[in-house]
């Protein structure tokens, strides 16, 4: 079924954050040009909203009414003594010299408001109510077309909603709604087209086709999302490098070397997460929150990262997780000779599992396998864990640095890992941080160990959105 396709004009005051509504609704940091600086658009720009790949609703950009009071004016001189309707002042001003001269930039806004199905009137909730604001909205009324107050900037302190409320209310402006465009709240936009969509009943298809279409991206940026996670614990639970006990040089470069390996992966992870929610690396730039240019400011295998994700951690925990592995030696006080009569033993016992034989045979012949321990794999969870939160409350129009959120739980060194991360810990052939990738015989185990730990992350992340 062929939807009709909407026409929405956003207007209002210079600002006021008309482009950032777009960014935002848009999911594109790349849309428009935001700035402190009044009249930055100085042209009606247009972009499409698509469900399926059919374009369901177009929205124009329009440049902001710097002289609303000027033009009100002369709407009332146009008037005279004539008793016209307002929209006919509107079309006889924008016929005239005026409209391509001292007010070309409102005669734009008002050409597309009367070319369109409704105006989202975009108003800076810190502001106070002034005669200016006061007057653009009477001058859209006389567009006879339906208006859509939105209030931005609603999550700061200095917020003057009510004041607003009860000003739109004085002037027959009820369908109100309040949309943040630099803290994204998925129930705010729903919101935002609800009230368009009892303003505009020929379109009330359109537009809840668009507000499933907005719960599905939802959901698939949220299992998108703990896929990625999932497959960068997997990769770092399930990677080993062996090391001489005896060569404390080699065992110490080999363990800086993984280190350096699982601060990569993790890298990647976060790189493809920007990606994946619409954002860029450079929209990270430092603050609080620890990423700093894209990368994070507390080094994963420090004691401070674990405290500052208020992972707990005691005695040869601490001590394993200042160094960021786990190194495990079991060869004990073996002589060479006991060794080499249990080593072709142990051979022979694992013929038939070459991988963990040989990993035995390895540890008594005096090497031993360096692994991420535990508190640092926790650490890896919450660290994407709080970035994904922010990605998911963070606008496409936002300036800001992004903010610390406040993590999902305190985890504790006594809690006990999930079963997919347990289980990779001793098949190495699963991570593909090792020199030769995966092995083929580990492929469909490490696919199922995947899916049923980025199911469990899944169920974490969505309990999380459906709280805010």
């Amino acid at each position: 079924m062929t939807l009709e396709v909407l026409k929405i004009a956003v207007v209002g005051h210079t600002n006021v954050g008309k482009t950032s509504l777009l960014r935002t609704l848009l999911r594109d940091v790349e849309f428009g040009e935001v700035s402190v600086s009044p009249a930055t658009t100085r042209h009606v720009e247009g972009v499409s909203l698509l469900v399926g790949g059919e374009c369901v609703a177009d929205l124009y950009d329009t440049p902001g009414l710097e002289d609303s009071i000027g033009l009100l004016e002369h709407l009332d001189a146009i008037t005279g003594e004539r008793r016209m309707d307002g929209i006919d002042v509107i079309r006889e001003f924008l016929g005239s010299d005026h409209a391509r001269r001292a007010f070309s930039q409102e005669a734009k806004a008002l050409r597309q408001v009367l070319a369109s199905d409704v105006a989202l009137y975009v108003i800076d909730a810190r502001d106070r109510v002034s005669g200016k604001l006061r007057d653009e909205l009477e001058i859209l009324g006389c567009c006879a077309k339906p208006v859509v107050p939105v209030l931005n900037f609603v999550a700061g302190p200095e917020t003057r909603t009510a004041e607003w409320r009860e000003h739109l209310a004085r002037v027959n402006m009820h369908a109100v709604v309040e949309f943040d465009t630099v803290v994204l709240d998925g129930w705010g936009e729903r919101r935002l087209f609800e009230k368009i969509s009892t303003l505009l009943d020929p379109y009330r298809e359109t537009l809840e086709a668009l507000i499933e279409d907005r719960a599905r991206q939802r959901k698939h940026l949220i299992r998108a999302s703990a896929d990625l996670i999932a497959e960068l614990l997997i990769d770092v639970a399930a990677h080993v490098v062996v090391a001489a006990v005896a060569d404390e040089t080699s065992a110490r470069k080999a363990m800086e070397t993984m280190q350096q390996t699982v601060r990569d992966r993790e890298q990647k992870c976060v790189d493809d997460l920007l990606a994946l929610h619409g954002f860029r690396e450079k929209d990270f730039e430092s603050g609080d929150f620890p990423i700093i240019d894209g990368k994070w400011g507390l080094d994963l295998f420090s004691p401070e990262a674990l405290k500052d994700f208020g992972i707990r951690a005691t005695g040869a925990a601490a001590a394993g997780a200042m160094a960021g592995l786990a190194v495990d030696v079991m060869v004990g006080g073996l002589t060479m000779g006991v060794a080499a009569a249990t080593g072709a033993a142990l051979g022979a016992l694992f013929s038939a599992t070459k991988s963990h034989g040989s990993r035995i045979i390895d540890r008594v012949r005096g090497f031993t396998e360096l692994r991420v321990d535990d508190q640092t794999i926790r650490l890896l969870a919450a660290r994407q864990n709080a970035l994904v939160q922010a990605l998911f409350h963070r606008g496409h129009a936002s300036q800001d640095l992004i903010g610390r959120l406040p993590l999902e739980t305190k985890e504790s060194s006594s809690k006990k890992l999930p079963e997919p991360i347990l289980l990779s810990k001793i098949h190495p052939d699963w991570s593909s941080l090792s020199g030769d990738g995966f092995r083929n015989q580990g492929i469909e185990r490490r696919i199922e160990a995947v899916d049923d730990l980025a199911g469990g992350i899944e169920r974490r992340l969505s309990a999380a959105q459906a709280g805010q």
